[in-house]
C-alpha cells in the first residue's frame, strides 16, 4: 500500500491508466489489510511480529489487539472508498502536474497510520508518526501555487511538529521509568511521572486530533486539501491523535480522576467552540472543518468518562463512556467522509466554496442533494442514523454518574450531557443553515448555472458511506462486540461483568428507527399519491412583501441565518463587521462584510510565525554553515539532556 502510487509516478503524467492501476494496488492493499485485521481478530491471543533493526534504540515490534484493530478496521476502508473517488475527482489527466504525486502520498500516508496504529516499540512508533505528518503535508498541499494552500501547509507543518516534541518528551519519560521503548504496560512508573505523561500525551497527540485551542492547522488544511484528501485527514488521520491517547492511557499502571476531568473539560470546551466557529463560516469547506472539531471534543468527553470509571474501578462507565467515544470514531468516520466527498462534487460542480454564491443547488444536484442530507441528519445525531446511536452511549455514561453517589468529580460528568445537548442542537441548526442555504432557494450567482449531479466513480463511494450510515443507525449491535473487545484491551485489569449490550439495550433503537422509515415511506407515498390526483399545479410566484421585482439577492444568507448564534458566542468568536452608516435619504450602493476568524490563528499563531521568520535569519550565531559547530549543538544539548537526567528533576 506505502508503494501504490510509485510504479503510476514513474510513468505519464496524463495517463488515465496510471490512475488506475495506483488504485487498484491501493484496493489490493487495503483488502489484504482488512483480511489480515480480520484474522488477528479471530485469534485467541493479539498476534506480534519482532524483528531486529540497526538502528540503536528500540526494535522493529508490531501487534495487533482489539483495539488496535478496531482502529485498522477504519484505516484499511474509508480510504479506499477516497481513492475510488478520485478517479472521477482528480483524474489524473486533468491534473498533470500534481496527480502522480497526490497518488504516492495518499497511499503513503494510510500505510503510515497502519503502522502508527500497530507499533509497540517508542522509536517506530515516532518514526511512522513522521512519516504520516509529511505524507499528510504532502498529500494536502499539491495546489501549491496557491498562496493559501502554501500557508496551510506551512501551518500544518509546525503545528504537527511542535505536537511531535511534545511526544519525544513523553517517549523519554517512558524510558526513563521503565528502562526500555517497549509500548508494554509497566508498574515501574511513578504516580508524578504518569501525570507528566499524561499531560505531554494530551498535548501532543492533541495537535493531531484538532482538540482547541491546538486545532490552529486543522481548518486551512481541510479548506485547501482535495476533497478526498480531506475526507481522509477527518475520517481517519484526526483519530491517530485519538489512538495514540488511547494507547498511552491503557499502558499506564494506573489512572488519576483529575486525567478524566481534564479531558470532559477539554472535549466540552472543543465540541461547542467548534461548532459555534462554523456557525459563522462561509467557506463550504471551512464549516466541515469546524464540525471536526466539534466531533472530536465529543470523543475526548467519552473518554473522560471512561478514564473516571477507571480511576473509580466502575466497570459500567468505562464501558459506557469508552465504547461511546469508538462508536463515535467510526461513525465520525462515515458521515463525515460523505460530506466531504459531498463537497467536492458541489466545488467540482459549481467553481467555489462559497456557500453565499450557492442556492437552488437541489434542482441541477438532486441526488447530491439527498446524499447530502444524510450526512447532515447523521452529524446532527437524528435518528435513525448512526450518529445518534453513538451519542447516546455517551449520553448514557454521563447520566450513569449519577448513580455514584459521594464519589467526587462525577457530578461534572453530569453536567457535561448539558454541555453535549447544547452542541446536538447547535450542530442541527449549522447543518440545517448549510442545506438551505447551499441547496434551497435560488441560485444567488452563476456559479451553479451549469452544476451537474454526482455520476461515476464520484457517486459510488457516497451511496456507500450514507447506507452505512443507515446500517449503524439502525443496528448498533452489530459493533458491540467490537466495542467490548477494544475497551477490554483498553482496560485489561478491571473486572467487566457485562457487555454493553447488556449495560444498554438496543433493540429499541432498531424498531425506534424503522418506525420511523415506515412513517416516512408513509408520508412519500401520500404525496406522490396527492399529487397525482390533483394532477399539474400550476406554478405562482411566492409572496413578495411588496417587491414587484424580487432577486435573488433579497433571499436570507448563511450569515443572516447564522448571525444571532454568532452574536451569542461573540466572546469567543470576536466576530468583524464593516459598519454600514446612512447619511443621505437616497444613499449610494454600499456593501456590508460580517466574517468570524479564528482568533488562535489569525492573532497568535500567525503573527508569531511571521515574527519568527523576520528574526530567525538575522541570528547567524546559529547558522555558522560550519559542520563542528553543529556537532558542538549537538555536544551541548546532550550533555544537558544527561544532567537534567541524573539531576533527578524527573522522578
Amino acid at each position: 500500500m506505502a508503494l501504490s502510487g510509485l510504479p503510476a509516478a514513474l510513468g505519464s503524467g496524463r495517463s488515465k491508466s496510471n490512475q488506475y492501476l495506483t488504485v487498484a494496488l491501493f484496493a489490493l492493499g487495503s483488502l489484504l489489510g482488512l483480511a489480515g485485521t480480520t484474522w488477528a481478530l479471530m485469534q485467541p491471543q493479539a498476534p506480534f511480529l519482532m524483528l531486529p533493526w540497526a538502528l540503536p534504540w528500540g526494535q522493529f515490534t508490531v501487534a495487533i489487539d482489539p483495539l488496535s484493530a478496531f482502529f485498522l478496521l477504519l484505516v484499511f476502508s474509508l480510504p479506499l472508498l477516497g481513492a475510488v473517488y478520485s478517479l472521477g475527482y482528480w483524474k489524473q489527466a486533468d491534473h498533470p502536474e500534481n496527480g502522480r504525486r497526490l497518488g504516492l502520498f495518499y497511499g503513503l500516508l494510510v500505510a503510515a497510520m497502519a503502522m502508527v496504529v500497530m507499533a509497540r516499540d517508542a522509536v517506530l512508533f515516532l518514526l511512522v508518526w513522521e512519516i504520516m505528518a509529511v505524507a499528510a503535508y504532502f498529500a494536502a498541499s499539491v495546489e501549491d501555487g496557491r498562496e493559501e494552500v502554501r500557508q496551510a501547509g506551512w501551518v500544518y507543518l509546525v503545528a504537527t511538529h511542535v505536537g511531535t516534541l511534545f511526544l519525544l518528551t513523553m517517549f523519554a519519560l517512558w524510558h526513563r521509568m521503565t528502562g526500555s521503548f517497549a509500548l508494554e504496560l509497566s508498574g515501574n512508573v511513578s504516580v508524578k511521572t504518569a501525570g507528566l505523561i499524561f499531560l505531554f500525551s494530551l498535548v501532543g497527540f492533541g495537535f493531531k486530533a484538532g482538540l482547541m485551542p491546538l486545532h490552529v492547522w486543522l481548518p486551512g488544511a481541510h479548506a485547501n486539501a482535495p476533497s478526498h484528501v480531506s475526507a481522509l485527514m477527518s475520517g481517519v488521520m484526526l483519530k491517530m491523535g485519538i489512538y495514540g491517547l488511547l494507547r498511552m492511557t491503557a499502558l499506564l499502571p494506573f489512572c488519576q480522576p483529575w486525567w478524566g476531568t481534564t479531558l470532559l473539560v477539554v472535549g466540552g470546551g472543543s465540541a461547542l467552540l467548534g461548532i459555534a466557529f462554523a456557525m459563522g463560516q462561509r467557506d463550504l469547506k471551512r464549516i466541515l472543518a469546524y464540525s471536526s472539531i466539534e466531533n472530536i471534543g465529543i470523543i475526548a468527553m467519552g473518554l473522560g468518562i471512561a478514564l473516571l470509571g477507571k480511576a473509580y474501578a466502575l466497570p459500567a462507565l468505562t464501558l459506557l463512556g469508552l465504547g461511546g467515544a469508538l462508536y463515535h470514531v467510526w461513525n465520525h468516520g462515515l458521515f463525515k467522509s460523505l460530506l466531504f466527498l459531498n463537497s467536492g462534487a458541489i466545488i467540482h460542480a459549481t467553481g467555489t466554496r462559497d456557500i453565499e454564491a450557492m442556492g437552488g443547488l437541489s434542482k441541477r444536484m438532486p441526488q447530491a442533494a439527498l446524499l447530502f442530507t444524510v450526512g447532515a441528519v447523521a452529524i446532527s445525531a437524528l435518528p435513525p442514523l448512526n450518529g445518534f446511536a453513538g451519542e447516546w452511549l455517551i449520553y448514557m455514561g454521563m447520566f450513569g454518574t449519577l448513580s455514584s453517589p459521594g464519589v467526587p468529580n462525577l457530578a461534572l460528568a453530569a453536567i457535561a450531557a448539558v454541555v453535549l445537548a447544547m452542541v446536538g442542537a447547535l450542530a442541527l441548526a449549522v447543518f440545517v443553515r448549510l442545506s438551505s442555504v447551499v441547496f434551497l432557494g435560488s441560485p444567488r450567482s452563476s456559479a451553479g448555472s451549469q452544476a451537474h449531479d454526482v455520476h461515476g466513480a464520484m457517486k459510488g463511494p457516497m451511496v456507500l458511506l450514507a447506507l452505512l450510515c443507515l446500517l449503524l443507525g439502525l443496528w448498533p449491535s452489530l459493533v458491540a462486540p467490537l466495542l467490548d473487545g477494544a475497551v477490554r484491551a483498553w482496560a485489561p485489569g478491571m473486572a467487566f461483568d457485562r457487555t454493553l449490550p447488556q449495560l444498554v439495550p438496543q433493540q429499541w433503537i432498531s424498531w425506534m428507527g424503522l418506525g420511523l422509515l415506515f412513517l416516512l415511506g408513509l408520508g412519500y407515498v401520500w404525496y406522490r399519491t396527492s399529487v397525482r390526483k390533483r394532477g399539474a399545479v400550476a406554478g405562482r410566484p411566492t409572496w413578495d412583501c411588496g417587491y414587484g421585482q424580487p432577486k435573488a439577492t433579497m433571499q436570507y444568507t448563511g450569515a443572516s441565518l447564522g448571525q444571532f448564534m454568532v452574536k451569542l458566542f461573540a466572546f469567543a468568536l470576536a466576530p468583524s463587521a464593516s459598519p454600514v452608516r446612512i447619511r443621505m435619504p437616497f444613499p449610494k450602493t454600499t456593501r456590508f462584510d460580517a466574517a468570524v476568524v479564528d482568533r488562535v490563528l489569525e492573532r497568535w499563531v500567525l503573527p508569531l510565525l511571521a515574527r519568527a521568520n523576520r528574526i530567525l535569519p538575522r541570528v547567524y550565531i546559529f547558522q555558522q554553515g560550519q559542520t563542528h559547530v553543529y556537532v558542538l549543538y549537538v555536544v551541548i544539548f546532550t550533555a544537558l539532556l544527561f544532567f537534567l537526567g541524573f539531576s533527578g528533576v524527573v522522578r
